[in-house]
């Protein structure tokens, strides 16, 4: 089995060193033969040496050169062992992320801040620009129906971080800390459309891959001295990134798209991921050959390779290759494939239903090759509402569609 590309950031260079050692081996043995030939086309001497090695070692990790390698490499180790968080005065700050998969990392990193968090999964479920009692009754009804939460336990988390987030223009200093993704890239807009006024200091560490792994999916997997090595990147956000949040917020919740398809389709300088993410969520509108969204063609498509298969085998694909933007917690991903399951016709079928879910085999129904195979529309015969922020897809009636250009169209 192959290794997983997830990597959590941290280098090891003596590591580094004996694969180098180790390819230069295999390249003077013959036993890489297209590395050796994509060497000898850079450069026709016909002898190896251990820079070559090194050289391609470095370029599998992301990096241009050996000593671009050692360099990171050294700026984590010097990071780690010299942290400058209390000349920062880290201490005063308030962390913001939408999850608590950093704050263990971050405290052994030794940040000692306080950490708040928004877990509103805003990729999911009615996103709507309602007064905020009808929009929290609205979020709690979904957060518990869609994971089967307690309404007490959902209603308690609920409150107590949107109160946290209507203070965050009183703070003297607030870092958020986000990725790339659609989960992560509205909550920052999110935050920072809930502010009517920029606070004293508030900065953003936002970042799309790290030097040394194959697949970026989130932050929580980085090691506490990556985290540590990200804490100087950090940047200010200034008012043309609050104002862009404000208009990106409310197009998401408009009842049509095409506000939201506009300012995917530009380039944002002041916040460069969010045009990729709102690009990524318009796929999840129905596609207009199938009425699949990306996230359910993607896994119907493995499922129809590999199935029987389990749940978790399915999640796992889709994260380690498959999913061009990994924005889906697990439990997440089970709430967006349930309604493929539980619908009067259903496109994928479960067996046995009193183990755990990430264990039971997935298959699909009839209906569900049909639809992968662009014969059947999974609206027409879909039991449940489905929402993409203020977009609401009903069953058998005229709605929002999206093309391979990713442009939406009206679909009567």
């Amino acid at each position: 089995m192959s290794a997983s590309p997830i990597g959590n950031g941290r280098i090891n260079l003596e590591q580094q060193r004996k694969r180098a050692r180790e390819l230069l081996r295999r390249l003077k043995n013959g036993a890489e033969p297209a590395k050796l030939a994509f060497l000898h086309s850079l450069n026709a001497s016909s002898s190896v040496k251990l820079s070559d090695a090194q050289w391609l070692i470095a370029k599998d990790l992301g990096f241009s050169s050996w000593p671009k390698l050692k360099a990171h490499i050294d700026a984590i180790d010097f990071i780690a062992r010299n942290p400058r968080f209390a000349a920062d005065d880290e201490v005063n700050t308030v962390h913001w992320r939408c999850g608590n998969d950093i704050e263990h990392s971050l405290r052994l990193a030794g940040f000692k801040g306080i950490f708040h968090t928004l877990t509103d999964p805003l990729c999911m479920g009615p996103v709507q620009g309602l007064a905020h009692a009808t929009y929290r009754t609205q979020r709690i009804e979904f957060i518990r129906h869609a994971f089967g939460m307690d309404l007490g336990e959902v209603t308690r988390r609920f409150d107590q971080e949107y109160e946290h987030l209507a203070k965050v223009a009183e703070l003297a200093h607030g870092v958020l800390w986000c990725e790339a993704d659609a989960y992560d890239q509205l909550f920052l807009i999110r935050v920072l459309a809930s502010l009517e006024h920029l606070p004293q200091k508030l900065e953003l560490i936002e970042i799309g891959q790290i030097p040394g792994v194959a697949r970026f999916i989130g932050i929580g997997q980085l090691s506490p001295d990556v985290l540590a090595w990200l804490w100087p990147q950090r940047r200010l956000i200034g008012r043309e990134a609050h104002q862009l949040a404000r208009q990106a917020w409310s197009a998401y919740c408009c009842g049509s798209p095409l506000q939201m398809a506009e300012l995917a389709h530009q380039a944002h300088a002041c916040l460069p991921f969010l045009a990729p993410a709102l690009r990524r969520q318009l796929q999840e509108l129905p596609h207009i050959k199938n009425g699949l969204s990306l996230t359910e063609r993607l896994s119907l498509q493995y499922i129809n390779e590999a199935g029987p298969v389990a749940f978790a085998s399915v999640y796992a694909e889709l994260m380690e290759r498959r999913e061009p933007l990994p924005y889906l917690g697990d439990i997440m991903f089970y709430a967006v494939i349930k309604p493929l399951i539980d619908a009067d016709e259903p496109l994928v079928a479960e067996s046995d239903p009193n183990i755990e879910w990430p264990r039971r085999l997935l298959t699909l129904t009839r209906l569900g090759l049909e639809v992968i195979q662009d014969r059947a529309y999974w609206p027409d015969y879909a039991s449940q509402k489905k929402w993409i922020g203020g977009v609401c897809i009903s069953p058998r009636q005229p709605h929002w569609a999206i093309g391979d250009d990713l442009h939406p169209v009206w679909r009567e």
